[in-house]
């Protein structure tokens, strides 16, 4: 196996000897180890991993980096995303000077709070995020909690999930990130009546894990974990530690906040009285919400201990028919990757139009539930099709806009003739991969249309994927690719038939010819 980074740094070898070796990258060596050359733009942020008991903490990302990577996967929430890389930037580099012992005496810690309607992307930004940093994530809904002494769960229950999660790792538990959902439900607006007699004791207890506190690593009153703790001292002679520290536990909650924008309005009225005043314009919901200030929190029902232990505070917009279209056709996480491996299962190829993506968007914004209805209109646009297909001859089908608005009717006219589009199809899975290729790795393939036809012929012949048949012929592409680049500075390639059918061959010659810099470019 060459050694990628000499290949790189050191100087080029002479065309013979890269082309043996670059021979033997494609081969596999290169992709079975997962790795791929370093220091080449526009390649993707990774989450970090983090071994259990490692004993020391890394972190050196920056906010724009890990802004960044949360754009793969959330649509807009710009300024959410910018206020938190933030604060989780600045949490986590504090935290690794802690655990380097070099903790700052004058940092406070800063637990976020998220204002926003449902289904805009609250829970899965902070799940991403801790992803990329290489911490637990623990999650829970604030309305299952209650104060000690009524029926319902304790807080602490959320920190000693922590652990579960970081498996059995206390040290990595005690810099993780708890996420408390429905915040706003355990407080009210003193107006629309009586609160649950908990929720001041809830916010009390929360209050003290926000802080600093020791947490029982077992309940008191799990017999069983007791029980377990012995036999595990007993049979190895490791005893569990008996607390877990929160000081360094980020704490981030959220909620919709209905009636908080009507606190604001009412201030921002009574302020606009008196003889100085000057007229204060209408407002929007989430201009209102963006204006919030402490008092409005108090008046809403918190607790003013608890809102100061909160001094984060992002408004997340709700989410209109263009951002669930890109979130439908760009994020990485798009549901319709899942429906593409749901119908790829029974050997279906699905392409997803924009037309199509479009009116998906369209319905779900109808459902008013955010991202979320995305999942409920695809649910009932592809009902029958899942159910049928499978037991069909069709072996590729493309979502358009009349497949949405009347999936039942499309349906009988695709089982009537298999073939209608099949060809057309499958050169709009050469086209999307081509256009995947570039998402993924920041340089753009093209296809002519001689290579187009032989690709697609070779999978209807075979009875294959094109995706799979892309995937499998030009796997190793973006290594030779990025090399090019780096000599070059070329990121656009137009495949022929040549490289369709030795695509191996055709790469090495232009890799070689970027070393030789060669007057012509490579296609």
């Amino acid at each position: 196996m060459i050694n990628m980074e000499n290949a790189i740094f050191s100087g080029p070898p002479s065309p013979e000897d890269f082309q043996r070796q670059f021979s033997d990258l494609l081969s596999g060596h290169m992709a079975s180890s997962g790795r791929t050359a370093p220091g080449v733009a526009g390649e993707p942020i990774q989450p970090s991993e983090v071994k259990p008991d490692s004993g020391a903490f890394q972190f050196s990302h920056k906010p724009r980096n890990v802004k960044d990577y949360l754009d793969r996967f959330v649509i807009k929430q710009e300024d959410a995303k910018k206020v938190l890389s933030v604060a989780l930037c600045d949490h986590y580099h504090h935290v690794r000077l802690a655990m380097e012992g070099r903790e700052s005496p004058n940092y406070a810690k800063q637990n976020i709070i998220l204002v926003g309607p449902t289904g805009v992307g609250k829970t899965y930004l902070i799940r991403k995020a801790a992803d990329l940093i290489g911490v637990p994530f623990a999650r829970a809904d604030a309305t299952k909690f209650s104060e000690t002494g009524y029926v319902g769960a304790d807080v602490e229950d959320m920190v000693r999930d922590l652990v579960k999660l970081a498996d059995g790792d206390v040290k990595r538990a005690q810099y993780g990130i708890i996420y408390i959902d429905e915040i706003d439900k355990i407080g009210a607006v003193g107006n629309m009546g009586s609160r649950d007699v908990s929720g001041r004791g809830v916010q009390t207890n929360l209050l003290k894990l926000m802080e600093e506190t020791e947490v029982p690593a077992r309940p008191p009153n799990d017999l069983a974990g007791q029980l377990q703790a012995m036999m595990d001292f007993t049979q190895r002679g490791k005893k569990s530690p008996a607390t877990i520290n929160t000081k360094h536990i980020l704490f981030i909650v959220s909620g919709a906040f209905g009636g908080l924008e009507a606190i604001v309005r009412k201030r921002k009225r009574e302020a606009s009285l008196g003889f100085a005043s000057r007229e204060i314009h209408p407002s929007g919901r989430e201009q209102l919400l963006e204006d919030a200030r402490t008092r409005d929190f108090i008046e809403f029902g918190f607790e003013p201990e608890f809102i100061g232990r909160l001094p984060v505070r992002v408004v997340c917009q709700s989410l209109e028919v263009d951002d669930l279209f890109l979130i439908l056709k760009n994020a990485e996480g798009s549901i319709i990757r899942q429906y593409e491996e749901d119908f790829s299962a029974y050997g279906i190829e699905v392409l997803f139009s924009d037309e199509g993506l479009r009116r998906i968007a369209e319905k779900a914004v109808e459902e008013q539930t955010g991202a979320r209805g995305l999942m409920t209109v695809c649910e009932r646009v592809f009902r029958d099709i899942k159910f049928e297909l499978p037991s069909s001859s069709v072996r590729r089908f493309v979502v358009t806009r009349p497949v949405v608005d009347n999936p039942r009717k499309e349906l009988e006219s695709l089982l009537a003739d298999p073939r209608r589009e099949e060809r057309l199809i499958a050169r709009g899975l050469v086209e999307e991969f081509a256009h995947r290729f570039r998402e993924l790795h920041g340089m753009k393939i093209s296809f002519c249309d001689a290579a187009t036809d032989l690709l697609v012929g070779e999978a209807l012949e075979k009875g294959k994927s094109v995706r799979d048949l892309c995937s499998e012929r030009f796997k190793d592409f973006h290594f030779g690719l990025k090399l090019i680049a780096q000599n070059s500075g070329q990121t656009e390639f137009l495949l022929d038939v040549a490289a369709v059918e030795n695509p191996d061959k055709v790469l090495s010659g232009w890799v070689v010819a970027s070393y030789r810099a060669e007057p012509e470019k490579t296609p």
